[in-house]
């Protein structure tokens, strides 16, 4: 963490215009322009740049923010015992395993477990529904969006797809505005569960990267309303406006019970991520041979990531990041559109290790930027889960989904850009 160090340099400063540019993109792309709700741009912009002002600038918090850092880094280091009593050396890398080197299966999907059991648990005490609801009562009141909505966003902060089992009751009489707002929150923020994934790939080469990373879940959920709010505003009057709805209470029998559910949803979880990467990354690499091969008939060198790294470009500049480092940058959130954020981290930990940037706030700023579910493959995980909670209103949300997911990449830009407005160290 840095402190505010007196003037804002240039790159600050473009980070600060990026915000307006991320926005103004939105705005270009909107369904309807003159029907924007202005008061969730302004509420959720003053919202970020508060979050960030207190964690970035407010004297003291520092001390805060390493208690908060090295807590999650306990709980890093409990997730990985039990792998290691299950896969012995294989689980944490030492012996005889050091020589394989790092093994994704046995030394990080592993942790998604724990942590998914620890978020049971916690639901279960009604801990993580006072803290949902909390933040579902900011956004509410200041932002003037539904209660269902809301919530929904608030719950997406801390959990992931089971997000939508929170406001499953209001589904069935759900706007389209207020679908492309649910699937955008799950799509621009992380679970918890999946948050200690990326740690484990950062935290060696990143001091304080997991404080930075649950704040960067937090700067999103306000993003992903904007964001969502600009490409596809509010046409009729939600049932949920101005109601705060109640949490359900969870379904467990104990807080035994609520382990052991919770454990089996993230086993699911990891078997549905390995399932994705083996596919994608497979997919990914046909795709730059036949692009190669495109290429190669005009005398080109040409990859599908060089080109979302092209289209990239330009707003990896946007956030703050300096050109020599946007191209790279360009080419992390390519490859987290298509191939996942999972990849798209540990080729940042590479960089980093190997000291390949030329200014130290590109780490971060990218860091946060990844920081979200914005990519194809959980557009289909989020559309498929929420039309299977209310299959009679299929065509709603899939006709949403695309919107809803260049709201998710911008909104996880935006996050990115607030973290670049604030950062001098």
């Amino acid at each position: 963490m840095a402190y505010y160090s007196g003037v804002m340099n240039r790159y600050n400063l473009v980070s600060f215009a990026g915000l307006f540019v991320l926005m103004a993109i939105a705005w270009a792309f909107s369904s309807n322009r003159r029907k924007v709700n202005w008061r969730v741009v302004i509420w959720g912009t003053l919202l970020q740049l508060l979050l960030a002002v207190i964690i970035f600038w407010a004297p003291g918090v520092d001390r805060w923010f390493n208690l908060l850092n090295d807590g999650f880094l306990k709980l890093l280091s409990a997730a990985q015992a039990g792998q290691k009593f299950v896969f012995g050396s294989l689980g944490d890398g030492t012996g005889d395993a050091q020589k394989l080197g790092f093994i994704l299966a046995f030394q990080a999907f592993p942790t998604i477990i724990f942590f998914s059991a620890l978020m049971g648990l916690l639901y279960f005490w009604r801990v993580m529904p006072m803290l949902i609801r909390a933040f579902a009562a900011v956004f509410s009141r200041f932002m003037r969006v539904s209660g269902a909505e809301s919530l929904c966003t608030a719950t997406n902060i801390f959990m992931g797809i089971e997000s939508f089992t929170c406001v499953r009751p209001y589904l069935a009489t759900m706007t389209r505005s207020e679908f492309c707002t649910i699937l955008t929150a799950g799509m621009a923020t992380v679970a918890s569960s999946t948050m200690g994934l990326y740690v484990l790939f950062l935290k060696d080469v990143f001091p304080g990267i997991a404080g930075h990373l649950m704040m960067a879940s937090v700067l999103s959920a306000p993003a992903a309303l904007i964001m969502s709010k600009l490409l596809l505003p509010e046409n009729d009057r939600p049932d949920t406006l101005g109601i705060n709805p109640k949490i359900p209470p969870p379904g467990d029998a104990g807080s035994l019970d609520a382990i052991i559910n919770g454990a089996m949803a993230g086993l699911q979880m990891v078997l549905g991520v390995t399932a994705l990467l083996i596919a994608f990354l497979g997919l990914l690499a046909l795709a730059n041979m036949l692009v190669g091969a495109g290429g190669r008939l005009f005398g080109a060198e040409l990859s599908l990531g060089g080109l979302l790294g092209y289209l990239f470009y330009p707003l990896a500049l946007v956030t703050g990041i300096p050109p020599a480092d946007a191209t790279f940058a360009g080419n992390l959130l390519g490859l987290r559109l298509v191939a996942t954020e999972v990849p798209a981290y540990q080729q940042l930990a590479a960089a980093i290790a190997n000291h390949s940037f030329s200014n130290p706030r590109s780490p971060l700023i990218i860091a946060y930027c990844l920081c979200g579910f914005a990519h194809v493959a959980s557009l289909a995980i989020f559309t498929g889960g929420a039309v299977a909670l209310v299959p009679e209103r299929r065509a709603d949300i899939v006709s949403v989904g695309l919107r809803a997911l260049v709201a998710a990449t911008l909104a996880c830009l935006m996050t990115g850009t607030v973290a670049g407005v604030f950062f001098h160290g």
